[in-house]
C-alpha cells in the first residue's frame, strides 16, 4: 500500500498539477467515444496500451473479458448494466473487446472443476465461456496444450462479440451503423495489439 500512497502524492503534485485545467474541464462530465471491455489481469493496461487520456475510454474489466449473454444472467448482471450506460447514455461510437495472452481465465477452463470447490463465483462465471473450450477440443483436437491455450483466448474474442449481439440494443445499434464492433488480442510479451480481421478471418496486427 506504501507504494500506492507515495504515487498518490507524486500525482497530485506533478501530473495533476501540470493538467490541472484538463481535470477542471473533465470533473463536469464524461464523454468517451469508446467502450472498452478487457480482463482484469493486473498485467493488461488500456490506458498504457492504448496511450489514452482520462476521459477518452469507458472501461469494463472482469475475469476473462466475459460478456453474458442476454438474459444469461438474470439478477445483478454488472457487464449488462455498464453497456447500456455506454451505449445507450454516453452513446459510444466503438465497442472493442481485447482479450490477452496467458490469461488465467482460459487456463480454468481446462481445469478440473474439483480444484474450484472453494470458489463458485469463479467456476460458474468462467463456465459462461465454456462452449469456447468445447470448439477448441472439436477443431484442434491434436494441438498442443500451450497453443490451444493461445487458440481459445483469441477464440474467446470472438464469442464475447457474438453475445454482444445478443442484446437488443446493441443489435439496433449496429444496424443503424452508429456503432461498431472491434476483436482485439493483447501479447503482453511482444507488446503487439492484434485485431480480427472479419474478411480473413483472423488476428492481424494493427497497421
Amino acid at each position: 500500500m506504501e507504494k500506492l500512497y507515495r504515487g498518490i502524492h507524486k500525482f497530485q503534485e506533478s501530473y495533476f498539477k501540470k493538467e490541472e485545467d484538463f481535470f477542471r474541464r473533465l470533473s463536469g462530465k464524461q464523454d468517451p467515444d469508446v467502450l472498452f471491455i478487457t480482463c482484469a489481469d493486473s498485467r493488461v493496461d488500456p490506458t498504457l496500451v492504448t496511450q489514452s487520456r482520462p476521459g477518452d475510454l469507458f472501461i469494463v474489466r472482469n475475469v476473462g473479458n466475459i460478456i453474458p449473454p442476454h438474459d444469461a444472467i438474470k439478477d445483478k448482471n454488472s457487464v449488462a448494466a455498464a453497456l447500456e450506460f455506454a451505449v445507450l447514455v454516453l452513446k459510444v461510437a466503438d465497442i472493442i473487446v481485447c482479450g490477452h495472452s496467458n490469461c488465467g481465465a482460459m487456463k480454468v477452463l481446462f481445469q478440473d472443476e474439483k480444484e474450484f470447490r472453494d470458489m463458485p463465483h469463479l467456476r460458474e462465471w468462467v463456465a459462461l465461456s465454456k462452449i469456447v473450450r468445447s470448439h477448441v477440443e472439436q477443431y484442434y483436437p491434436n494441438t498442443s496444450a500451450s497453443l490451444k491455450e493461445r487458440i481459445m483466448e483469441k477464440e474467446n474474442v470472438l464469442e464475447q462479440l457474438k453475445n454482444l449481439e445478443t442484446y437488443p440494443f446493441i443489435a439496433q445499434a449496429l444496424e443503424k451503423g452508429v456503432v461498431y464492433l472491434h476483436g482485439w488480442y493483447y501479447d503482453i510479451g511482444a507488446g503487439e495489439v492484434l485485431s480480427f480481421n472479419p474478411v480473413t478471418d483472423s488476428f492481424e496486427k494493427i497497421p
